[in-house]
């Protein structure tokens, strides 16, 4: 069973639903700001900062089988533009639903009078703990749903020039003279011959002058 063991009602995360009680139909609804929890996002590309504020808007229904919560999670994240690698910041909303189980009901809502037989139904089960629970996974979750898997700063960012990793957006008429391949080599060729008549006109020239001084 996924229990929420030893929950500590000061942690923000942890929500008490002792005032909504165990009447179906009842509702509350809970707005609170706190500082996101390490690692919140996608590590090594977009979340949001250890610390930074995370505005909270709960909606906390009671259910046969327990407390059925609905929110949103506003936050802004921080991360690196995949094709550019400039910093960008971009605002965050996340929706979420989540049952949280009583531990003492099973999926239909009724008191169980024997233990569960079947254990890996429980453990994809969230359940309350004397009236509270975490929001913390739920939460995790919505926000990796919520943010791009590969953020841009802009929609048409150009990126950085392959040749010579140059920002393109800060330079759009960035460019390099292109030399096709196919021709490299006879450039190469040309090249040595040229070198190779040069040390031909030399060695010529040099004989000439031999010849030149004998005659005299």
């Amino acid at each position: 069973m996924a229990s929420n063991a030893r929950l500590d009602h000061r942690n923000p995360l942890v929500f008490d639903t002792h005032e909504l009680g165990r009447r179906p139909g009842a509702l509350q609804r809970l707005s609170r700001t706190i500082d996101a929890p390490k690692d919140l996002g996608i590590q090594g590309v977009v979340g949001v900062p250890e610390g930074a504020p995370v505005e909270l808007e709960l909606r906390l229904e009671s259910v046969m089988e327990g407390v059925l919560v609905t929110g949103t999670a506003r936050a802004q994240a921080e991360g690196e533009c995949v094709r550019c690698l400039e910093p960008l910041e971009l605002d965050l909303e996340a929706d979420f639903q989540e049952m949280f189980s009583y531990p003492d009901a099973d999926d239909r809502g009724r008191v169980k009078t024997e233990p569960a037989d079947d254990a890996e139904e429980d453990e994809d089960r969230l359940f309350l703990e004397d009236g509270l629970f975490d929001l913390e996974p739920v939460l995790r979750d919505a926000v990796v749903l919520a943010l791009p898997m590969q953020p841009v700063c802009q929609e048409d960012c150009p990126g950085l020039c392959s040749e010579c990793g140059a920002r393109l957006a800060d330079d759009p008429d960035h460019h390099h003279d292109a030399v096709d391949i196919r021709w490299a080599a006879l450039q190469g060729l040309a090249g040595s011959m040229k070198d190779g008549e040069k040390d031909e006109m030399s060695g010529a020239d040099a004989e000439a002058g031999v010849d030149e001084k004998q005659e005299k």
